[in-house]
């Protein structure tokens, strides 16, 4: 039988002017995630995800941030933010920078909230290890794209909501230039989602704390402009 050749992607078509993703400044929780995979260390701090500040360094970015966003000629219309606090402090920074010059308004959405980890949110990687060792070696096994903890997301799950989110601005926001500020899950479902039906699923790059992540309309669909760049910092 003959080999059916495969489609490439479907674009996504779109009204949206542009879409840029900002993942939030440095907080205190990737430092100790980053301290705990070089040490070992087992601890589970208390409290929850969602009110990990910035560090003093990501409060810095986020200034730099602004600065740049205040600069550009085409910066954001609408301004889309996650609830979680280092997202939020992150925008609240970055529009003081406008200085005497009106900020964007911000609608803060849940949609674009943090990929959640159910039962080992704020585990390190040495932690969720030695708190399950079974779940963890399940983990392993798994595709990252589709692994979902016990009471969490998958990166799928991310780019579900991220897909409704982007349908709904088509409806609300059409001609628009929008600007995302939220997590490092949600870059990479937006450009998932953008590139169209079909796409094969990404691999899971580093996306830097207050890198910028942008795609312009041209022709109807939102097409890739820089990914991930932090000339701006």
């Amino acid at each position: 039988m003959p080999t059916r050749s495969r489609l490439p992607p479907l674009p996504t078509v779109t009204r949206l002017a542009s879409v840029t993703v900002v993942r939030h400044g440095e907080s205190e929780a990737n430092v100790r995630y980053r301290r705990a995979v070089e040490t070992g260390d087992l601890s589970v701090p208390e409290g929850r995800s969602e009110d990990t500040p910035l560090t003093g360094r990501g409060e810095e970015q986020a200034a730099a941030l602004g600065r740049w966003l205040a600069a550009v000629e085409d910066g954001p219309e609408l301004v889309v933010c996650s609830p979680y606090a280092r997202a939020r402090r992150t925008w609240e920074i970055a529009a003081g920078e406008y200085g005497e010059r009106a900020a964007p308004p911000v609608v803060v959405e849940e949609r674009v909230r943090d990929r959640e980890n159910g039962v080992f949110a704020l585990h390190s990687p040495p932690a969720w290890r030695a708190a399950d060792p079974q779940e963890w070696a399940r983990r392993e096994r798994s595709e990252e794209w589709t692994y979902r903890p016990p009471g969490g997301e998958s990166l799928a799950d991310v780019a579900l909501r991220v897909r409704g989110l982007l349908g709904d601005l088509d409806a609300v926001a059409a001609g628009r230039r929008v600007l995302v500020v939220a997590h490092d899950a949600v870059a990479l479902a937006v450009a998932y989602v953008l590139e169209g039906l079909g796409a094969p699923v990404p691999d899971r790059p580093q996306v830097a704390n207050a890198s910028v992540s942008r795609w312009h309309n041209a022709g109807g669909r939102l097409v890739p402009g820089v990914w991930n760049s932090t000339g701006h910092l």
